[in-house]
């Protein structure tokens, strides 16, 4: 086995017998006298410290009515210290910094939107004046046309959007509520 010296400083802590050990040797070496005035003094700091914590009682009362006549509640301060914090927020160069980009990223995306609907308008104008676009129409128009004559109207020709809008209101007033309000007149099979 090893022998250590133990020196002044030991790395070992001190444990709770040796803090009971020494504060008896102190105690011990106290005079009656001694003792007495310790306690006297250690008394008398329990008092103050007891007076202290009434005082300050009685000022965090008379605080908080002051607060109250003057209208400032927990929740006021609460709003102002979070429109206090807002401001500062907003006052800080990376929230500036931030908010200049997203500003300007709004009106590239505003102005590139603007271009695409531009383009495809342009697009759909040039469509409807191409030649398929027209033959496209004439047919449409031709067919409508022959499909009244079949069915028995008298009216031929027309132009591509007068007959959608005549197909548009025959259908609406062929809608089932009108059938219904319409009992008097049976329509034949």
């Amino acid at each position: 086995m090893e022998t250590r010296q133990q020196g002044f400083l030991d790395s070992e802590p001190l444990r709770e017998t040796d803090e009971d050990m020494a504060s008896e040797v102190y105690l011990n070496s106290l005079t009656e006298e001694e003792r007495e005035e310790i306690q006297q003094e250690l008394t008398k700091l329990e008092e103050e410290i007891s007076t202290l914590k009434q005082v300050l009682t009685s000022k965090e009362k008379q605080h908080a009515e002051l607060k109250q006549k003057l209208g400032m509640s927990s929740l006021n301060e609460l709003r102002n210290n979070l429109s206090r914090g807002w401001h500062d927020v907003q006052t800080t160069t990376a929230y500036k910094k931030t908010s200049e980009t997203l500003s300007t990223a709004g009106q590239k995306t505003s102005a590139a939107f603007n271009t695409l609907g531009s383009a495809i308008t342009r697009k759909f104008g040039d469509m409807r004046n191409s030649p398929s676009f027209k033959s496209f129409e004439e047919k449409v128009e031709t067919t409508v046309s022959t499909i009244k004559t079949k069915v028995g109207g008298t009216e031929t020709g027309g132009s591509f959007e007068e007959v959608l809008s005549s197909a548009a209101h025959a259908s609406s007033q062929d809608t089932p509520t009108n059938n219904l309000t319409d009992s008097s007149s049976e329509r034949p099979c």
